[in-house]
């Protein structure tokens, strides 16, 4: 009874004398003597606030819990599981418990020793966030973009470029290992640390990079890390500075890239080329380290001296050749080939291809040399059978190679090209454009009919295969004689009509104009009367109009006669014997 009485009295946060005097106690004490003993009980107690860490006292320790005195009306209970750090916990211990609440459902004093570390943990890792102050940490694991370092018990983030002062490719070479941190932000809201090592490393740098400045001068020779490569040069590390090796200041030899000769944390010693005023900015240079390539060239390299390299690059006029690493030639494309009208380079050279070159010129102090590939072999112009070859006459086969608006050019053999004029191409087709005629790479037949081997010309006519059709045309379509055409096109000004054999003339407009008064469209057939030939121009100039167009004052009768005379009269020349012999060029012409 009396138990149960003390713990009702205990559950109170003053001494309940209506309580006990209902039981039969305090009868005796005065008003004066119970508020004095209420005060003497009241100091006995520890003013407790919730939600804050406090001191307690290890009272037992069960196989559950471990009993704490923290100076309020009760003990408080922690799990056992709570101590795990602590192996050694023994009673009379002192240990900091957070006080969740006073009072829980069960009317018990809830405690936590876990709480009271994290607690601890924000605390410590606040303060050393407002203090700048060095703390230390584990490295849990790697994640996405750095490492979860456990400080104090709480998880925070090392960003990858929050590491090292150079960038760090191998994450996992810190796990499971202490690393000294700082904390540079804190997200209260979302219970986020950000901590960083760099800043650690910046500040020993600091100053190593002031006095590496300081002293810093051109020619100056260092040794660095290379700590990142781009397309055009390296970045080394110079001991907390960095410099730019210039991907043309690494070797002699052309380099496409740094990653060619070079690797990533590698030591190599650089020199100093230059720096700004304000020492941001160092070029760095290797290959100045070594000498001059140009200045060890063999002595017996001379002109006509025979070479051999390596392509190392070509361009439309070009190629340069590589003597030695630091040393090249260029190989003009005028020197590639005999041929005065060689394609592009890069159609048949490729960088990497190795060749043999004769020096054409060489300046040492420049550092420039020439170079040709057509010397090595016999220039086909200076052939003493070559003239005899290509004698005025002869007929030959040949490659076309390039077009142009007069002409084409035809490669005959390797070095011995030729060409051949639009107008030489055919006798009775007007040909504004070769292309109109034939393709590059085709085949054609042609005849010489000029040659300079000084000036390494040779004039070349395909139409000269073939008898001048002209000269029996001049006997068919005399002026006043009406031929059957075809229009074949039609412009602003003129006609082009399609005269038997295959030949073309010429109409102006109003000449097309038919007797209904419509005019004569491109594919129709009409009759025309040759109003002149030239045999010297190649020119016919017919007209459909002058076919039907008489005096008005003649009968129409008489109008016909003298069409039918001039047609018999036509026909009677064209049954003559040039007739006969352009039947038989006609049939020639077909079969060619």
């Amino acid at each position: 009874m009396t138990e149960t009485i003390e713990k009702e009295v205990v559950k109170q946060e003053q001494i309940n004398w209506e309580v006990l005097e209902s039981r039969g106690f305090g009868e005796d004490y005065s008003q004066a003597e119970k508020d004095q003993l209420a005060s003497q009980y009241d100091e006995t107690l520890t003013q407790l606030q919730e939600k804050e860490v406090v001191k307690g006292v290890v009272v037992s320790i069960t196989d559950r819990d471990v009993v704490l005195n923290i100076g309020f009306k009760a003990d408080g209970l922690v799990p056992l599981n709570e101590f795990r750090d602590t192996a050694d916990l023994k009673v009379g211990d002192e240990v900091e418990i957070y006080v969740e609440s006073q009072e829980d459902e069960k009317g018990q004093l809830s405690l936590s020793r876990k709480k009271a570390k994290v607690f601890r943990a924000w605390e410590t890792i606040d303060n050393a966030y407002k203090d700048d102050t060095v703390i230390e940490g584990y490295v849990k694991r790697r994640t996405k973009g750095g490492l979860i370092v456990d400080v104090f018990g709480i998880e925070a983030f090392l960003p990858g470029s929050q590491i090292d002062v150079k960038q760090v490719r191998d994450f996992d070479q810190y796990v499971d290992k202490n690393i000294q941190l700082k904390v540079v932000k804190i997200n209260y809201a979302n219970d986020n640390v950000v901590v960083s090592h760099k800043v650690l490393i910046e500040k020993d740098l600091e100053k190593q990079r002031s006095e590496i400045l300081t002293n810093l001068e051109v020619g100056q020779v260092l040794e660095g890390v290379i700590k990142n490569m781009t397309n055009f040069g390296v970045f080394i590390d110079l001991g907390g500075v960095d410099g730019l090796l210039h991907i043309t200041d690494i070797s002699w030899g052309r380099v496409n890239h740094p990653e060619e000769v070079l690797k990533l944390d590698e030591k190599v010693n650089v020199v100093v080329l230059d720096f700004d005023d304000d020492k941001k900015r160092i070029s760095l240079g290797m290959k100045q380290l070594t000498e001059h390539p140009w200045d060890s060239l063999d002595a017996s390299i001379n002109v006509d001296s025979k070479v051999k390299g390596k392509i190392v690059n070509v361009a439309d006029y070009g190629a340069f050749l590589e003597i030695k690493p630091g040393v090249e030639g260029l190989v003009h494309v005028s020197e590639m080939s005999w041929s005065q009208h060689l394609r592009n380079p890069q159609d048949f050279i490729n960088i990497g291809d190795e060749l043999d070159a004769v020096v054409l010129t060489i300046d040492r102090e420049e550092r420039k040399m020439s170079l040709g590939i057509k010397q090595l072999t016999e220039d086909p112009w200076k052939n003493k059978e070559m003239l005899t070859k290509y004698a005025v006459g002869t007929k030959h086969k040949g490659v076309v190679r390039n077009l142009t608006n007069f002409g084409l050019f035809l490669e005959l053999e390797e070095g011995i090209d030729g060409l051949v004029h639009v107008s030489d191409l055919t006798w009775t087709k007007k040909i504004k454009h070769p292309s109109e005629f034939v393709k590059v790479g085709e085949e054609l037949e042609v005849q010489v009919l000029e040659i300079d081997a000084e000036e390494r010309k040779l004039a070349l006519g395909h139409k000269q295969l073939e008898e001048n059709p002209w000269d029996a045309f001049e006997t068919v379509f005399e002026e006043g004689t009406v031929h059957k055409c075809s229009v074949l096109s039609i412009n602003e000004k003129i006609a082009v009509l399609e005269l038997p054999y295959g030949i073309e003339g010429i109409a102006i407009l109003k000449n097309l104009k038919k007797e209904d008064g419509t005019t004569a469209e491109v594919g129709e057939s009409i009759e025309c009367k040759v109003l002149e030939f030239s045999k010297e121009d190649r020119k016919i100039v017919l007209s459909h109009l002058h076919t039907y167009k008489e005096e008005k004052k003649k009968a129409k009768t008489a109008a016909t006669k003298g069409s039918g005379k001039a047609r018999e009269n036509a026909e009677s020349k064209s049954t003559l014997g040039d007739l006969a012999a352009l039947s038989q060029l006609k049939e020639d012409m077909n079969k060619k």
